[in-house]
């Protein structure tokens, strides 16, 4: 809707262009409809709260909260439950350690989460896993929402403004605020009436199948495996020129994720990248030399740890001082910028192959990640034999994991371009 000046009856009255109506207001979410619930933090609590989840029905709205800007590790702080026909549950995880018994009642049921890949992990290793999932947030992506974030998906299906205020809190705090508690309750306080407008939504867009697939394949992801070199993921690296500064950031590298483990406490937060940087870029030769780097020089600083740490690797024989080029990934590809002059051919799927998956995402109203990750596409244009046919297409898809809705948008359309 647009707004129209008034008349102002003067000739020389300057026309007042028509301003976009920013929508109706959104009604701000403070406080759960029940109030804030209590922290359950002991065995007699717990067993309150699993006996109320069992007495409700349908799927559960879950989340977690966690520390890793704070704390080593991924590990929950906080548990969200809510299902229709029981209050919400905040559980602490760190207080009552034993959820088997929360696992009986709510593993074999469908969960609701947004961005689930981030909470799985650390809600497995408490024991719980969902028997079906449904991702408030891949659900907004695959609808083409421009944002998809829990408040912007919140303030877009259902008109209320969700707080974000505590995000980025210290989880790990003991005792949690009340205002704390408060807004973690609000995180899972509609997601399961959320659930049901996004149903409705994609049944509509007929991506309902779609998300169901979708849904899966998050749920039974197998985790990441760990990197060959994850010293070499330091931010400011590419400062480092030569290999003994390298084997430096190495062994910093390693000593910190030692000490962060040991004293749990997020590995930023022992030691920066730029300290890392700052001494393989120096390599001093003392831990007096050390000292004189501002990075390593505040009154709690561990100058001995650390200069042990570049000793070590200012020791080292040449032969064991690391190499120039990150060492590669089992099964990954080599970098697209190279394939030009390794595999000319498949530079050139690769760019069908991209414009492809995009035209398309564009016809269906969604992002083309969401498609097909630019990882399956590299990998689709690197591995396909010339000329391959629609069949071959398909099974090459399969094999690299894309799900079947995805292998029918996409392998005819590219076997019929890969062919001109």
């Amino acid at each position: 809707m647009t707004h129209s000046p008034q008349a102002t009856g003067s000739p020389d009255a300057v026309e007042v262009p028509a301003v976009e109506d920013a929508g109706p207001a959104l009604t701000p979410l403070t406080e759960p409809a029940a109030g804030v619930p209590p922290l359950t933090d002991s065995p007699a609590r717990l067993a309150e709260a699993v006996a109320s989840l069992a007495a409700g029905s349908g799927p559960i709205a879950v989340d977690a909260e966690r520390a890793s800007g704070f704390r080593y590790g991924q590990r929950a702080y906080l548990i969200q439950l809510r299902r229709a026909g029981s209050p919400t549950v905040l559980i602490d995880p760190i207080a009552v350690p034993d959820l088997s018994s929360l696992a009986a009642v709510i593993n074999d049921q469908e969960w609701i989460l947004h961005a689930a890949d981030q909470d799985l992990g650390c809600l497995r290793e408490l024991g719980l896993d969902p028997a079906a999932l449904f991702d408030t947030e891949l659900a907004s992506r695959l609808l083409g929402r421009a944002k998809v974030g829990l408040a912007a998906v919140v303030a877009e299906n259902m008109g209320f403004e969700l707080a974000k205020e505590h995000s980025a809190a210290d989880w790990s705090t003991r005792p949690l605020p009340d205002s704390w508690l408060r807004y973690a309750a609000l995180d899972v306080e509609l997601l399961v009436e959320l659930r049901e407008i996004l149903i409705r939504d994609l049944e509509a867009a007929g991506k309902l199948e779609w998300a169901r697939q979708e849904f899966d394949h998050v749920r039974d992801a197998p985790p990441a495996p760990p990197r060959t070199e994850p010293w070499r993921r330091v931010s400011g690296l590419q400062q480092i020129k030569d290999l003994r500064g390298l084997a430096v950031a190495r062994e910093l590298f390693t000593a910190r994720e030692d000490l962060a483990q040991e004293i749990d406490r997020a590995p930023g937060r022992v030691l920066s990248a730029y300290a890392i940087v700052a001494a393989a870029r120096s390599k001093p030769g003392s831990v007096e030399e050390l000292g004189q780097l501002k990075e390593f020089s505040g009154k709690r600083v561990r100058r001995s740890y650390w200069y042990a740490a570049i000793a070590r690797a200012l020791a080292l024989p040449e032969s064991e001082l690391p190499s120039r080029r990150a060492a590669r990934q089992p099964g990954t590809l080599p970098p697209p910028r190279s394939w030009q002059d390794r595999n000319p051919l498949a530079a050139a799927r690769l760019e069908v192959v991209k414009t492809t998956v995009r035209a398309r995402a564009e016809e269906i109203t969604l992002p083309q990640e969401n498609l097909l990750s630019p990882a399956l596409q590299r990998r689709l244009a690197w591995e396909l034999p010339e000329h391959a046919p629609a069949e071959a297409i398909e099974s090459a898809l399969r094999g690299f994991g894309a799900r079947p809705w995805q292998i029918e948008q996409l392998a005819p359309r590219l076997a019929a371009a890969l062919a001109t």
